[in-house]
């Protein structure tokens, strides 16, 4: 069994309830309000900026130099497709500069992102990888679920399609070797710390949905 096997089993039963969570079902149905959407937009924007920013700092705090090719990789790829395709949903949407400005990030989005950078803080490169992996993993579950049927929506049509490509698959399968290949030399507190990093990475991406289903915020 790989290490990600393992990673998998431990965040099954929260992958599950992101799988039928209202959100992915109304998205996949079409009955998912577009203010719903626009909301969920906006804390990715936020979310996938750090993101970007995650992987570039993990880089530079290894000497493994798969791992550093790998991560700066991503980073850019995050900026040149990802965040360039929420940016044709922002304008098709017509998400403004202002409404942008005066979206303030959820809760949920701004802990998600401060579990990331604790983890690197305050455990390694290693566990930190783990806390990214879920982000790549989930999404490409959804998306090659959701394709079967596919959305009567042109806008989540093509945020499913977005999941369910060969480049996107590529970078999944890269992730899930760079894990791996990082499990083999980690030590039996750092395995557990890759697994817990994992989990609560997992329990964030549920956490989303919800977040941009209830449009939460601070009050």
């Amino acid at each position: 069994m790989n290490f990600t096997d393992r990673l998998h089993e431990a965040g099954k039963a929260l992958w599950h309830k992101s799988m039928v969570h209202p959100f992915i079902k109304e998205l996949q149905s079409g009955e998912l309000p577009i203010a719903t959407f626009k909301f969920y937009l906006l804390q990715d924007r936020y979310y996938l900026r750090e993101f970007s920013k995650l992987h570039k700092l993990i880089a530079a705090k290894t000497d493994n130099q798969e791992v550093k090719e790998f991560l700066l990789a991503g980073a850019q790829d995050l900026k040149d497709v990802e965040i360039s395709v929420r940016g044709h949903f922002f304008e098709e949407l017509n998400i403004t500069a202002s409404e942008i400005a005066e979206t303030p990030v959820a809760p949920t989005a701004y802990n998600y992102v401060n579990h990331m950078h604790m983890t690197l803080n305050r455990s390694g490169v290693k566990p930190a990888v783990a806390a990214l992996l879920p982000c790549y993993w989930l999404y490409q579950e959804i998306g090659e679920k959701m394709a079967e049927k596919g959305s009567p929506v042109s806008y989540y049509q093509e945020w499913i399609d977005t999941y369910d490509g060969e480049w996107y698959g590529a970078n999944v399968a890269k992730m899930l070797h760079l894990t791996n290949s990082l499990a083999e030399s980690a030590t039996n507190e750092e395995l557990e710390q890759m697994q817990t990093a994992f989990v609560r990475s997992s329990y964030y991406e549920l956490q989303f949905w919800q977040m941009a289903y209830e449009k939460q915020d601070w009050k």
